[in-house]
């Protein structure tokens, strides 16, 4: 009886204690998870249907490249057309590559007014969690690294036929670190001009007219082809020119809807005003040649396509679709113009990049100080202080890109040469550089 209530006692005891150490363990461990489901609730989170709209976007720009090289390849001689479609592709390869090293950090990490810092290279200290807004940190860098690699792809048509491919590869990749990573910064990143408020919804003056102006540079260095102007310098394929400006066009939508960084309404107006200002900027530069030249030709209308997407860029998601449209029809004029601008000037943009990229890259900017609307008011809404800024912006970066692109030109003409020998150019870039042809016939 005693050795009963013994062990009863002793199994009252055991229970005790196992309630005394367990209870309070499981009450601990429910508020450990309660504070974990707090906090899950309280970091911040991607939404789907942005992130789906960047990655569709990005793959859209992504297209442009294609496209552009088949706009560009079109243009030149036959025996060089392998040579245009190389400098379009490889930028993909190597600047992509920078952009992860160190591109995206130089553009985007804090830094200072004038450039980013390292903070992010390599993608240091990124995760699948990190968000930028409402969509994924990967997913903003690689949008953004489309634009980076683009850019210096639009240079390519003004030394096209030319330059040699090594010294290309080398100079797209030290001009993106120089010029493009810096006014990206100024303009994006929270420099100089963020903080001014320039107004530049998808590129037009961190892409056309960066690369408008240093082409501009690059060709007073590197002279004009063997032949030129005397000699007529025909597209050997306009049906590839045509297809190209067709990729590029689609891909516009995700470069300038895109920029809205979500799937939202201020999306829809940029998706809007694209469409808009390309038609009209092809139909007046189809409406000048009629006039002036007795016949509308398809590079002619391709080429008013690109003038009126390259010059809506910065005011996609700034305008009405009204301003839109005005923006493209004297986007078509100007780099109507432009293009003939170099017959005048003496130089030789083989692929009219300063006439389309350059000109447009200049009017977009101000026509977005003048007519800009949503989500900020330019001249004609009472505001002249921000088409001074855009005026400003225009200029100075302008300049950089000019003394710098010149520069680097000069400095790499001296160490490896910029163009190719007389002989290559003669038989074509694609069998002396690339050891092929684009055509067996």
């Amino acid at each position: 009886m005693i050795l009963v209530l013994s062990k009863g006692r002793s199994a009252c005891t055991s229970m005790h204690r196992f309630y005394k150490t367990f209870i309070p363990g499981l009450l601990f461990l429910a508020m450990l998870l309660r504070c974990k489901t707090a906090l899950a609730v309280d970091a911040p989170s991607a939404n789907p249907a942005d992130t789906v709209w960047i990655l569709i976007s990005s793959a859209l720009v992504m297209l442009m490249l294609p496209g552009l090289a088949l706009f560009y390849g079109g243009m030149v001689q036959t025996k060089n057309v392998l040579s245009s479609h190389m400098h379009s592709l490889v930028a993909l390869a190597v600047v992509g590559i920078l952009w992860v090293l160190g591109g995206y950090s130089l553009s985007f990490g804090t830094g200072n007014a004038w450039i980013g810092d390292f903070s992010k290279i390599l993608l240091i200290g990124i995760s699948p969690d990190s968000v930028t807004g409402s969509i994924p940190t990967y997913a903003f860098i690689m949008f953004q690294g489309m634009f980076a690699i683009i850019t210096p792809a639009l240079i390519s048509g003004t030394i096209a036929e030319r330059m040699k491919f090594s010294t290309y590869v080398v100079f797209i990749l030290l001009w993106s670190l120089l010029i493009y990573n810096p006014v990206a910064h100024w303009v994006w990143g929270g420099g100089w001009l963020a903080k001014m408020g320039v107004m530049d919804f998808a590129g037009g003056i961190v892409v056309h007219l960066t690369a408008g102006v240093s082409s501009l540079a690059i060709v007073a260095l590197i002279g004009k082809r063997q032949g030129y102007p005397g000699e007529q310098f025909v597209p050997h394929n306009l049906a590839m020119t045509v297809l190209g400006v067709g990729l590029l066009w689609f891909g516009w939508f995700g470069f300038n809807a895109g920029s809205a960084l979500a799937a939202n309404a201020n999306a829809a107006l940029a998706f809007t005003t694209t469409m808009i200002a390309g038609a009209s900027a092809a139909t007046s530069w189809m409406l000048m040649e009629w006039w002036l030249l007795g016949k509308p030709s398809a590079l002619g209308l391709a080429s008013g396509i690109v003038a009126g997407l390259g010059s809506i860029t910065p005011a996609a998601g700034f305008v009405t679709p009204a301003a839109a449209l005005f923006i493209g029809l004297v986007a078509g004029v100007l780099c109507f113009y432009g293009v003939r601008m170099k017959f005048k000037m003496g130089y030789d943009d083989s692929l009219d990049v300063v006439g389309v990229h350059g000109v447009g890259g200049v009017w977009g900017p101000i026509a977005t100080g003048i007519f800009a609307t949503v989500g900020g008011q330019g001249f004609l809404s009472g505001n002249p202080g921000q088409l001074q800024v855009q005026v400003l912006a225009v200029v100075a970066v302008g300049i950089y890109c000019y003394v710098l692109t010149y520069s680097l030109a000069w400095i790499l003409d001296k160490i490896m040469g910029l163009r190719v020998d007389e002989d290559q150019e003669v038989i074509g870039l694609d069998r002396e550089l690339h050891g092929e042809v684009g055509y067996n016939l």
